[in-house]
This record gives structure tokens, C-alpha cells and sequence, in this order.
């Protein structure tokens, strides 16, 4: 075993010393040393609910004749950090992340180890540890939260806190009835209830094998998440004794999987960045293009909050992503999962339940996938759109420059009603380096909804969308203004033209005058220059690399 190193042999007698101080038993060291990497926190409703899941890994890695070792890692919620400076650290955390895996693993030879994980950036960092390291690895997500109810309505996150904001300053909702939608539209543990960012996550990691299936929409508060727990603690001690690694069943097959899959359910956009991140960790080239090929040719079955009208829950009951795959075999590759099954077993195995929630090929809501790349004079390394959350009316759109050099400056001219119908709001210095950290842009997204301009006003940024974002709303837009992009040279009333279904953004400028601009350009200085963030700017790629650390 790999952890023979530290507890085998006359030189590791001060080792064992150390092993024993912590309550082992002799016995205890003729079995696999299995790590649970747990970030369980107080701050996060989606982690809220990990002290149980780790008593049942536990009890899995017992009964497998493992012995399991817990340690925290880090956990931000996007939510929470979004609109402020906090908003700069969630992806920068997603390294960290990666990097706590791989020097806890390492500095202990860990044989496997179980990732509990739920929200945005915090799995797929993991994702990325165990893929550097290349030791036995499953991930447990912790799961989706239940919808929230008001008057005999669904209530999601998204939807009902952050566009109602927008609602609330139009005069379109009363205090009283914010204040409820306030209190009920998170009522418990779990991730937030759409297709956002952590749930996308949790999917395609089912999807590409590295979670037991049914893991990725099995409910928070669910007697069987508690079950795929266990099974997981289970489970890795014997990918451990059979010497199956996570690059075993990461490959570029499996990740093709995960963005047809990512596609089919119209994901979150940040999936682009993260799958191409977890692919560099494993040594597979993955491109932007790989995502725009796949979404030509993959329908788009599923209609998800913010997208459309059901939730997680509905995907939980209609057969989750086991039935899927089964919608989507003929485009699936048959790789491996953790389980120790293949892609077209659990497919055929699965049964689908609700044939509205996860609709037949030639039924589906679009004939595209949920996200687009777009190209143009505005973003020559491209620039990314979840198309299935936008207006078939704005597919197309030309408006006039609103420009803005920050997050907060846009935000204050949405609520004080200053953006108009024909604008394209700019939001730009908050891309992976000039935010620092990429910032999403729920906050303005959300408000022009809730201020009724959804259909007449776009927004393009350097920085990212939330997975709840709907609309006309373009990022990872490349290059950053911060490394002098086009979008830097960008001035109020400029003609931006968006045409999402021929993948085209340009500004209406002649090379002549953007020469001229791009001479006149001076680099902005780094808006932090302290603690870790000042290390992470100098460090990370541009968004269309995956946001990778050099």
C-alpha cells in the first residue's frame, strides 16, 4: 500500500508512535489509509448538512476494512460573496482547493480518499486535486436543496431573492412580500435548487464518472444520499485494492460525456471554465471549441430554474442522471465509473420517469445545447453565452456601449434606473487578473430582469455569470481588458452586435480606430496588491485557458 511508507518498517518507529497518539490500533495498520477531504462549514447551506455524510463515509470505509481520516478544506459561498470584494476569491479558492488535496495526501500517503463536496468552486477543485495527485479517489456531493414555497408557489434562490430585488425597486413587489420570499426561498440544506454552478457540477461529475450514480441530484435531506455516502466510504476501499485512479476514469472520452451531458441540461457557463481546468490536471487537452462542437450537435432536453420552470428535484424524481444517459446514449462514450459499472449499463439500467422534465431527442426545448462560444473583433480568443437561458428574440441583439470598469459602478446605474432599453451594459476589468478572481455578475443580471429589461438590454464582461444568470449575458470574454482586450478599448455608445446563433461578437469599429484606441491604452493597476490575491493575479491564465494557475 501507499501508505506503507509511513507505517511500515524498524525507521518508521517514531511514525507509528504518532499514528498510534490518535487512537489507531495495530490492526489498523495493515489497512488502507483513506482520506476524507470534508468541507463541512457553518457558512454554507449546501455544507450545512456534511457532519451526517461523513458519519455514514465513515462507516463505509469501517465496513470496507478501511480506515478513515477527516480533514477540512476550505468553502466559500458564492451567494454570499457575491457583489463585494468577496466575490474575488471563490475561483482563486478553487486552487487551493486542488492544492489542499494534494499536500494533505502527499505529506500523509493517503491510499484514497473521498471528496464530500457541494458547491461551485469547492468541487471542482477537488476534481482537480485528485487529478494531480492520481490515487483512488470518488467524490460525494452533498446535494440539492428542496424549493422553497410561497402563496402554493416554487421558490428558488436565484429567481426569488436576487431578481426580486430588481422586482422590489420597480415597485412591482411589496416589503412584506420581499421579507417572505426573504425568509422561504432557501428553507433548508443543500445546494441552491436550479441548475446553477454546483449542481451542474455535481451532475457531470456523476456523469463522468468520478461519483456512484444517482449521487449528483440525489436531495440533501434524502435517506439516499446518506446511502451513496456509505456505499462511497464502501466503494473506495476497493478502488484502492484494485488500483483504479481517478485518471482512469477522467479521460477525454469521459469529459466529452460531461459536456454533452452539460449541454443536454442547459448548465451553468462556469463549467466551461472548470472542465477545461480538471482536463489540464489530467493531462488531456481540452478547448472552447470542443464545447461549441458538442453543443451544435447535442438538443437541449432539460428546461431547469433559471432557464425554465422545474428544479433540481424534478430531475431527481424524473430518474436523475442515470436516465439522462439513458436519453443520450447514441451520444455518449462507454467509459468507467467509480461503481465500477460502464456509461452504457447505467444507462440501460435507468428508467425515466417524467418525459416533460427530461424530454425525447426529438422533442427537445432546443435543438442546440445550453451553451454557445462566440468570436469576433470584441473577443478573438472568444467569449462564452448560456444560450438556453436567453429570449429566442434576443438571439440577436445591437445596442449601444453602456461601459463600466467595475461590478458595483454597473450596478449602481441598474437600480438608479440609468441603463435603458437598446443598451449593452460593459462590465470589464473583472477578468481572472483584473478582477482579481472573475467576479459573477448576478447582482446586475439579476436586477435587469427584475427590472423588466430582459428583453431589451444585453450584458457582456470579462468577468462570469452565476449558473443562475438568464438573459443575453456574455463573459469570459478574451482577452481580459487587464492584459489589453478589446473590451478595454470599448467607449460609451460604441455598436456592439451579439449573434448568438452565427457565435459572432463584434463592435462596430474599424481596425484603424481600434489601432488608434489600443495606442492610447494604458494598463490599469492591479486593484490588489496584498495577501493572496496579488500571488493569484500574477499567476492565472485567461478565462479561455480554464482560468488555470501558470
Amino acid at each position: 500500500m501507499r501508505s506503507d511508507i509511513i507505517k511500515k518498517g524498524l525507521e518508521r518507529v517514531p511514525h507509528r508512535a504518532l499514528l498510534h497518539a490518535t487512537g489507531l490500533s495495530r490492526k489498523d495498520l495493515d489497512r488502507p489509509f483513506i482520506g476524507v477531504a470534508t468541507s463541512f462549514t457553518d457558512l454554507i447551506p449546501g455544507h450545512i448538512g456534511m457532519r451526517d455524510l461523513e458519519r455514514f463515509i465513515e462507516r463505509g470505509i469501517c465496513y470496507g476494512q478501511g480506515v478513515p481520516f477527516l480533514f477540512g478544506v476550505p468553502g466559500i459561498c458564492d451567494g454570499i460573496a457575491m457583489g463585494h470584494l468577496g466575490m474575488c476569491y471563490p475561483l482563486a479558492l478553487r486552487e487551493i482547493v486542488a492544492d489542499t488535496i494534494e499536500t494533505v495526501c502527499n505529506a500523509h500517503q493517503l491510499d484514497g480518499i473521498v471528496c464530500l463536496t457541494n458547491c461551485d468552486k469547492i468541487t471542482p477543485g477537488m476534481l482537480m486535486g485528485v487529478a494531480r495527485l492520481n490515487i483512488p479517489a470518488i467524490v460525494v456531493t452533498a446535494g440539492p436543496m428542496l424549493s422553497g414555497r410561497y402563496n402554493k408557489r416554487k421558490l428558488a434562490f436565484v429567481h426569488d431573492t436576487f431578481e426580486a430585488v430588481g422586482l422590489a425597486r420597480k415597485g412591482a413587489i411589496s416589503q412584506k412580500e420581499l421579507t417572505c420570499l426573504e425568509m422561504e426561498a432557501c428553507p433548508g440544506a443543500g445546494s441552491c435548487q436550479g441548475l446553477y454552478t454546483a449542481n451542474t457540477m455535481a451532475c457531470l461529475t456523476e456523469t463522468m464518472g468520478m461519483s456512484l450514480p444517482g449521487c449528483g441530484t440525489a436531495l440533501a435531506v434524502s435517506a439516499k444520499k446518506r446511502r451513496i455516502a456509505q456505499e462511497s466510504g464502501e466503494r473506495i476501499v476497493e478502488l484502492v485494492k484494485k488500483n483504479i485512479k481517478p485518471r482512469d476514469i477522467i479521460t477525454r472520452q469521459s469529459l466529452e460525456n460531461a459536456i454533452v451531458v452539460d449541454m443536454a441540461l442547459g448548465g451553468s457557463s462556469n463549467t466551461v471554465l472548470h472542465l477545461m481546468s480538471i482536463a489540464h490536471e489530467a493531462g488531456i487537452n481540452l478547448d472552447l471549441k470542443t464545447f461549441d462542437k458538442i453543443s451544435k450537435t447535442t438538443p437541449h432536453i432539460a428546461s431547469i430554474e433559471p432557464a425554465g420552470d422545474h428544479y433540481m428535484e424534478d430531475v431527481e424524481y424524473a430518474g436523475g442522471i442515470p436516465a439522462v444517459l439513458k436519453r443520450l446514449k447514441s451520444k455518449l462514450n462507454n467509459t468507467l465509473n467509480v461503481s465500477g459499472k460502464k456509461t452504457f449499463q447505467i444507462a440501460e439500467e435507468a428508467r425515466i420517469y417524467d418525459e416533460d422534465v427530461l424530454r425525447p431527442v426529438n422533442k427537445a426545448y432546443h435543438k442546440q445545447g445550453g451553451i454557445a462560444v462566440l468570436y469576433g473583433n470584441l473577443a478573438p480568443d472568444g467569449a462564452v453565452v448560456k444560450q438556453s437561458a436567453v429570449n429566442e428574440k434576443m438571439m440577436r441583439f445591437c445596442g449601444r456601449a453602456r461601459v463600466f470598469n467595475r461590478e458595483e459602478e454597473a450596478m449602481s446605474a441598474i437600480m438608479s434606473k440609468r441603463i435603458k432599453s437598446g443598451d449593452v451594459v460593459v462590465i470589464r476589468y473583472e477578468g481572472p487578473a483584473g478582477g482579481p478572481g472573475m467576479r459573477e455578475m448576478l447582482a446586475p443580471t439579476s436586477a435587469i430582469v427584475g427590472l423588466g429589461l430582459a428583453d431589451s438590454v444585453a450584458l457582456i464582461t470579462d468577468g462570469r455569470f452565476s449558473g443562475g444568470t438568464k438573459g443575453p449575458c456574455i463573459g469570459h470574454v478574451s482577452p481580459e481588458a487587464s492584459s489589453g482586450g478589446p473590451i478595454g478599448l470599448l467607449k460609451d455608445g460604441d455598436i456592439i452586435s451579439i449573434d448568438i446563433p452565427n457565435r459572432k461578437i463584434d463592435v462596430r469599429l474599424s481596425k484603424s480606430e481600434m489601432e488608434k484606441r489600443r495606442k492610447n491604452w494604458k494598463v490599469v493597476p492591479p486593484k490588489i496588491k496584498t495577501g493572496y490575491l496579488s500571488r493569484y493575479l500574477r499567476l492565472v491564465s485567461s478565462a479561455d485557458k480554464g482560468a488555470i494557475l501558470k
